[in-house]
């Protein structure tokens, strides 16, 4: 990778203004019932679960660059929409024979070398991902067979919030000794499932794999504190319509676009600047940890807009945010494990430092974790 970390910018938010220049408009409303859909289902339910390192991190990203000025003139988008609405420059995208599994075996390889670890020594393949290369095998499987190792492996679909499941997941292994290494990746090519002239879609994404290695650790490393939330109520908000079992993928369906992603800007960034605040807040509380104690705080790159508005309620200094949502979009579940990368290679943490994670998306589900390094 050669890409940069930056601190996160100043954005001004207006609200109200942010919502209405992302609601559809009304010829665009594909559900009438969304708009009386609760904003988020609150849980109270938090876990704890330490014992559990990160070994070592690794991450890829396509070469291929695709700048706001090359969408903006290729499908006639309005000029500086993008950024002024989520504060995107450029995202990297997927050759023509790149595929999900692709990106997430060159992040692990990565993680591998980083941390000295050879194949044999990983005994647990957990992706996070829900553009698999196929509707089976699992893109797991593709990984562990390419790198040859001697694993099961299985996908888990949480979409954004996909690589926070998988994190869990692998930890839970390694904490009950069930796994030695357990190779955790969080990937994603939805340039792929995106319809590339939808201006309020296609723009937000770019691709990209994240992995790290988890493995025992001392009583104090791992999940201090963690939450996995979903309200399903809320699917229809932000889906890709056919393609599954309730609506297979026929000529009538691919006509219609139904095979693409879908999203209700609105309620999504609605729905979405409650869930970090409020899901963070407890975490934190549950904890007996404030902002002050925490290292970085790790936030999904969806918008600039919403991780803003969370640094804004929850009164955490910008220095403690890193983003890179500027220069490679929204990267899905590779977004978190892609920030935790650069900041690994940037000395930014350091055992014993508290990261905040926090992931959300499509389901509609969350995952926020407090992570003793």
């Amino acid at each position: 990778m050669n890409y940069r970390m930056t601190e996160i910018a100043e954005v001004s938010i207006n609200p109200e203004q942010v919502l209405q220049e992302l609601s559809p408009k009304p010829a665009e409303k594909r559900r009438a019932a969304d708009e009386r859909q609760p904003l988020f289902r609150r849980s109270s339910r938090t876990c704890r679960l330490t014992g559990v390192g990160i070994r070592s991190v690794g991450a890829c990203v396509p070469d291929q660059i695709v700048t706001n000025d090359q969408l903006e003139r290729r499908y006639g988008f309005e000029p500086g929409w993008i950024e002024q609405r989520t504060g995107i420059l450029e995202r990297r995208i997927v050759g023509a024979f790149e595929n999900t599994s692709d990106l997430a075996v060159e992040a692990a390889r990565r993680a591998m070398a980083a941390g000295g670890v050879c194949a044999a020594d990983i005994d647990l393949v957990v992706v996070g991902t829900f553009t698999p290369d196929y509707t089976c095998p699992s893109t797991a499987c593709l990984v562990q067979d390419k790198l040859k190792l001697d694993a099961p492996a299985m996908d888990v679909q949480a979409a954004c919030s996909g690589f926070m499941y998988a994190l869990v997941t692998g930890a839970q292994f390694v904490a009950t000794g069930n796994a030695r290494r357990a190779l955790v990746i969080g990937a994603d090519a939805t340039s792929r499932i995106v319809e590339p002239s939808d201006q309020r879609t296609a723009p937000l994404f770019g691709d990209g794999a994240g992995a790290v290695i988890l493995e025992a650790g001392t009583s104090e490393q791992g999940l201090v504190c963690y939450q996995l939330g979903a309200d399903g109520s809320g699917g229809s908000l932000l889906d890709r319509p056919a393609g599954g079992t309730r609506n297979p993928l026929t000529p009538e369906a691919i006509q219609a676009g139904e095979h693409f992603l879908k999203m209700d800007g609105r309620n999504v960034f609605k729905w979405a600047g409650q869930a970090v605040t409020e899901s963070i807040g407890l975490v934190l509380e549950r904890a007996g940890v404030d902002v002050p104690d925490v290292k970085l705080f790790v936030l999904h790159q969806a918008n600039i807009r919403i991780i803003d508005h969370a640094m804004k309620v929850l009164a955490i200094p910008r220095e403690k945010v890193l983003c890179n949502l500027d220069r490679v979009g929204n990267t899905s579940a590779a977004s978190i494990p892609l920030v935790l990368d650069e900041a690994v290679r940037q000395d930014r943490i350091a055992r014993g430092d508290l990261i905040v994670m926090c992931g959300f998306g499509a389901g509609l589900t969350w995952g926020t974790a407090l992570y003793r390094w």
